[in-house]
């Protein structure tokens, strides 16, 4: 089956959601889409009450996914996450209760209001696709898929999170205020929590774990899309303002996305405007920048990166 019959399914999910539910949020809800195509996660960072929750419950409605929720708190607990082992007096042994963290997505809801330890809590679960509870190990379900979301650090009760957990998802985006016309249609019309709630899946697990397969082994990537791809990356890492230019994970994660992106496009080839397109959302997360500069936002930033770059020729 080509690329091309093979997305579909997932673009007619994309496309019933943005229509139907969640008009305005095209972008986020594409960039959602790759996340999962491409076996990774996703950070939404943006203000409260726009609606990030609501676009983690759709994708999940959508695909007849298992969906677990974790709501962080100062005082939530790793086990809170995971599970634990509680001691079962009638069979005379320990049984693990599994967390929130076995289903295929889960939403990690305001993930910076949970302290460092629990953060950490979840680099097994998202690297590994597993999670070891009291020296056992017990696998995720697949597809698993982390989807986070976080207050703008300067709200009161955040932590900011480690290097080491932002360079685990593999996208890093917001929502944004929705235009005029639709943010009024959507005062008028009210929640739709309980829409989403009943909707009728879209696209199935066999042809979400099939489009995964296919944008993992049938995307081409050619020698000058990666040539592109290393001359993003070397950029950043002698750029006067960046302290930690972009690793090689980073690298790896913008193929992968890229591939989702070509995916979703109909092609069983990557362009060079599928790796401009992601980049940012890909990227600028993962950039750490000297002292001095800290102020500067690191999209903007990526944006010039990449705008003196040459797209490498057909």
């Amino acid at each position: 089956m080509t690329p091309l019959s093979q997305n579909r399914s997932i673009s007619a999910m994309i496309e019933a959601l943005s229509r139907d539910y969640l008009q305005g949020k095209e972008e986020v809800l594409r960039l959602s889409a790759i996340a999962l195509l491409a076996g990774g996660h996703i950070l939404i960072e943006d203000l409260p009450g726009l609606g990030k929750t609501t676009i983690a419950l759709a994708l999940a409605g959508s695909t007849g996914l298992s969906f677990g929720r974790v709501q962080c708190t100062s005082d939530l607990l790793p086990s809170d996450i995971t599970g634990l082992s509680v001691f079962n007096r009638d069979e005379g042994r320990f049984t693990f209760l599994a967390g929130p963290i076995f289903n295929n997505i889960v939403l990690v809801d305001e993930i910076n209001r949970a302290m460092p330890r629990t953060q950490s809590a979840m680099l097994e679960a998202m690297e590994e696709r597993r999670v070891t509870v009291e020296g056992a190990t017990h696998p995720l379900p697949d597809p698993f898929m982390v989807f986070a979301t976080q207050n703008p650090a300067d709200q009161s009760g955040t932590f900011p999170l480690p290097e080491s957990q932002l360079d685990r998802f593999l996208l890093c985006t917001g929502v944004g205020y929705p235009p005029e016309h639709l943010e009024k249609g959507i005062i008028s019309g009210g929640g739709i929590r309980e829409r989403i709630g009943a909707m009728t899946p879209v696209a199935t697990t066999a042809e979400i774990l099939a489009a995964r397969r296919v944008v993992a082994e049938q995307i081409y990537l050619s020698d000058k899309v990666v040539g592109y791809i290393y001359a993003l990356v070397a950029a950043t890492r002698g750029h006067p303002r960046i302290l930690t230019g972009l690793s090689t994970r980073a690298a790896i994660n913008l193929a992968q996305a890229s591939r989702a992106a070509a995916f979703l496009d109909g092609r069983d080839y990557v362009a060079p405007e599928d790796v401009k397109r992601v980049a940012v959302a890909v990227c600028a997360h993962r950039l750490l920048m000297r002292p001095e500069h800290e102020s500067v936002h690191r999209g903007e930033l990526l944006r010039a990166i990449i705008a003196d770059i040459a797209l490498p020729l057909a």
